[in-house]
């Protein structure tokens, strides 16, 4: 994708003339939208956070009730926001995942495990947004359903925001005018789906893992589980002891020593390749030519980022799962500081990460940063964009950082601190362990010197600084 030069120069537009308070609408109340709306009130600014649901937590509040959405999640709006399914236990180790001034530590009568499940998580959350009272910032059962330019000519300059939202329960619709607006609605619930010859005749069970949530339903079933994912891998775990059998249809079949001896365990379940076709009959076909009869089939194949609420005019587009243009996985340079995502980056250790993109945000939008030119901004996304081609990358990978050089530099705008090289090592443990031993790596005990000096930094034994003291102006 090439971009013209032939803009004016924005480059005094991203100056602010002084410091000023804005005021901002925050779409989401889960990690990435609580870190957001946290630091811009410490900034100064007047903060609204709309939320779909009836609390916080966004993809960590459990839902288990799931019977009313597209099982194909094709519907613009889903009724669905979380994918967790009751099972679920964190990936990665608890110690790695706090925010920066308020450690995930262990409480008593909670989940104490350094891999918790899903609730344990929310818990923190929850515990977070009491601590620095973030509560009445938010509007719950609120769905934002349309986010626009008030003045599409003012496109690099004061731009201000229309946005309009519904209230769950009355209907009722407001509409609101912002200065601006953060997009923190994650990227963990609009299915992504695989193009299948037959799919849109196959008469039997067809679903994608967002709305998974308990084995049981598939008792004594024949399976299909395409996909080898995070939650493919999960999925697969929870059914072996109820379904009659589970074929794994995989792109690729060089798999991780983990899932070779998961697969190898088990006598009813199988491994295939890509499928070729679905019938009528209820036949799955793969490439090779061999063939099931199936009851069902889930789709463990990701996530699209989907933003069915905004209008940019076509600025902002997301082609082949890459949002964009964006400076720095967060900035749309025609319309930025006043329109900017948080969250948008996979495979990086989220919560730090959010937390410098929340304060990075929140110093542009009051004046104490500035962002480059249009022009440099613009050159650094071709960079970038380039840089992941020449790596062979697929596009839909754009927001896959994985990369923890990246998350520091990215810090530097704002002096946060560098990950800290216990956290990173935690986290590069916990993948190898995944890949060696899928089934039980979370529960394997072999990081004691490095969880003790996790433990002995200043990440836990500070005490977390009190909300007059953040929120001070």
């Amino acid at each position: 994708m090439a971009f013209t030069d032939d803009i004016p120069s924005m480059a005094t537009s991203m100056v602010p003339e002084r410091i000023q308070s804005k005021h901002v609408c925050v779409i989401g109340a889960g990690p990435s939208g609580l870190v957001a709306a946290r630091e811009l009130r410490k900034e100064g600014h007047s903060v609204v956070v709309m939320e779909q649901n009836h609390d916080i937590g966004g993809q960590w509040l459990y839902e288990p009730k799931v019977e009313g959405e597209d099982a194909l999640g094709k519907s613009t709006f889903l009724k669905v926001h979380s994918s967790v399914y009751e099972s679920l236990r964190l990936f990665s180790p608890r110690e790695i995942m706090g925010f920066s001034d308020f450690p995930f530590v262990v409480k008593k009568g909670r989940d104490m495990r350094r891999f918790p499940g899903h609730r344990e998580l929310l818990l923190y959350l929850q515990d977070f947004c009491e601590w620095f009272g973030l509560r009445e910032m938010m509007r719950f059962k609120t769905r934002v359903e349309y986010v626009g330019m008030l003045d599409s000519d003012q496109v690099g300059r004061d731009l201000k925001w229309v946005v309009e939202s519904r209230d769950m329960e009355s209907e009722k619709v407001s509409e609101e005018v912002f200065d601006a607006v953060v997009v923190a609605t994650g990227h963990y619930s609009k299915p992504r789906l695989p193009s299948i010859k037959g799919m849109d005749v196959w008469k039997r069970k067809q679903m994608h893992s967002h709305i998974y949530r308990v084995p049981e339903p598939f008792r004594h079933e024949v399976v299909v589980i395409v996909g080898n994912s995070h939650s493919g891998e999960d999925v697969s775990i929870g059914l072996v002891e109820v379904a009659k059998e589970i074929h794994l249809s995989f792109k690729s079949l060089d798999l991780s020593e983990g899932l070779s001896k998961f697969i190898a365990k088990h006598h009813n379940l199988h491994l295939h390749l890509q499928i070729e076709s679905l019938h009528e009959d209820g036949r799955v076909v793969f490439v090779d030519g061999s063939w099931v009869m199936a009851d069902t089939i889930i789709y463990c194949t990701g996530y699209s980022y989907s933003f069915p609420f905004l209008d940019t005019k076509g600025i902002v587009v997301v082609d082949d799962n890459r949002v964009g243009p964006l400076y720095e996985h967060t900035f749309p340079p025609l319309l930025a500081p006043s329109l900017s995502f948080v969250g948008i980056p996979r495979k990086i250790i989220a919560c730090p990460f959010f937390e410098s993109q929340a304060i990075w945000i929140a110093q542009l939008l009051s004046g104490k940063k500035t962002l480059p030119s249009f022009q440099d901004m613009m050159h650094s996304i071709e960079d970038f964009y380039r840089s992941r081609e020449i790596a062979g990358i697929p596009k839909r990978y754009t927001h896959e950082l994985a990369d923890f050089e990246y998350c520091d530099k990215y810090g530097d705008n704002v002096g946060f601190p560098h990950l800290e090289e216990w956290r990173k090592g935690l986290c590069i443990s916990a993948v190898l362990k995944a890949m060696a031993n899928l089934e039980t790596f979370r529960d394997s005990g072999d990081e004691d010197e490095l969880l003790q000096v996790a433990l002995q930094s200043p990440h836990f034994t500070q005490f977390p600084v009190s909300p007059s003291q953040h929120f001070t102006t």
